[in-house]
């Protein structure tokens, strides 16, 4: 006679165990924190919705994330959430203020990346440029000093109203080599430059507006995101002598073991080049993966910031100078737009 537990058998036991689904105490809850919108939405498909299924990782997701919310942790001493997405600049200033914890890379073990996405203290997650853009029946400039002569190239100017997506540029349009820019920019120089040109220039803070602008004939030059205006009809644009830029993942500081066992098996996901294609359907900025240009068409390669031919003619964005010289930049900007 079997032995019994209670009326159901052991031998009914094991094979209810086999064919039933995890229970909910066995999926463990990783949480996190982004930008949210059409961003978090492609994760919950592409990254969050696999891991689960894979690992049964489900992940908790707050929105959006950012510095505050990670020195809010820090000084509370109570770490909620174990990442949050962040721009070039900001995660060198919360590595500074002691806010994330670095990267073990031998241990995260990733699919092949950038090198450059494989930052000590941050995941580069996507990538994306800033570049020019002009109507398409405008006369097309070939560097940022044609640019921003509005003498021989006229017209207005659609520019984000954001210090480190326009200073660099404006100091290149008054004379900087890019190779200098890429090192950290000449204040005087760029803020010479906008002051030409301040009464032909109309100041974006949404990275639709230029696109729109250009098309709605309101300027006939831009500098924009580029998965904004590239392959926008009547637009032109080009990547040449544009900026490359990296979004991050950043660790808190502080987080608990079983917590960064699971944040590791989430970006390590988020190296397969499958995954990063499926993220493309949702947003215009590639992955870190050299593999990801295998898996869609010239076409579409020749938009990517990452193509060789489009990297080899950009410069990387160098967040360690816009860190160091924060302050001074914030002030002269501050006192520029009062100006306006």
């Amino acid at each position: 006679m079997k032995k019994q537990l209670g009326n159901i058998s052991l031998a009914c036991v094991v094979a209810l165990a086999l064919s039933t689904p995890l229970s909910a105490q066995e999926v463990k809850e990783l949480h996190i924190m982004n930008s949210g919108g059409e961003y978090g939405d492609a994760l919950d498909k592409c990254v969050n919705g696999p891991l689960l299924k894979s690992d049964s990782i489900k992940v908790i997701t707050e929105t959006p994330g950012g510095y505050a919310k990670m020195a809010a942790q820090a000084k509370s001493g109570v770490i909620t959430n174990t990442v949050t997405d962040a721009p070039t600049g900001d995660m060198y200033r919360q590595v500074a203020e002691g806010l994330t914890e670095p990267i073990d890379w031998a241990r995260l073990n990733p699919e092949p990346m950038f090198d450059e996405a494989k930052n000590p203290n941050g995941f580069g997650a996507s990538y994306y440029s800033t570049i020019m853009a002009w109507r398409a029946d405008a006369k097309a400039p070939a560097n940022f000093a044609e640019f921003f002569d509005t003498e021989k190239f006229p017209g207005k100017r659609a520019l984000p109203d954001y210090p480190e997506f326009v200073l660099p540029f404006a100091a290149m349009g008054g004379g900087m080599s890019v190779e200098d820019a890429a090192k950290g920019v000449d204040l005087d120089l760029a803020f010479k430059t906008l002051e030409k040109i301040k009464k032909d220039t109309i100041w974006w803070q949404s990275g639709a507006q230029p696109a729109q602008l250009l098309k709605d004939n309101e300027v006939q030059y831009a500098i924009a995101w580029s998965g904004r205006v590239l392959g926008q009809e009547g637009v032109s644009a080009t990547y040449d002598q544009g900026m490359l830029d990296i979004s991050w993942w950043v660790v808190a500081k502080g987080i608990s073991d079983d917590q960064r066992d699971m944040l590791y098996k989430w970006l390590k996901v988020q190296t397969n080049a499958e995954a990063q294609k499926c993220l493309l359907d949702f947003l215009p900025y590639p992955g870190p993966s050299p593999e990801l240009e295998k898996l869609v068409t010239p076409e579409v390669l020749k938009t990517f910031p990452t193509s060789a031919e489009n990297k080899k003619v950009q410069w990387l964005m160098n967040g360690q100078w816009w860190y160091d010289n924060a302050k001074e930049v914030e002030k002269r900007w501050n006192e520029f737009k009062l100006l306006q």
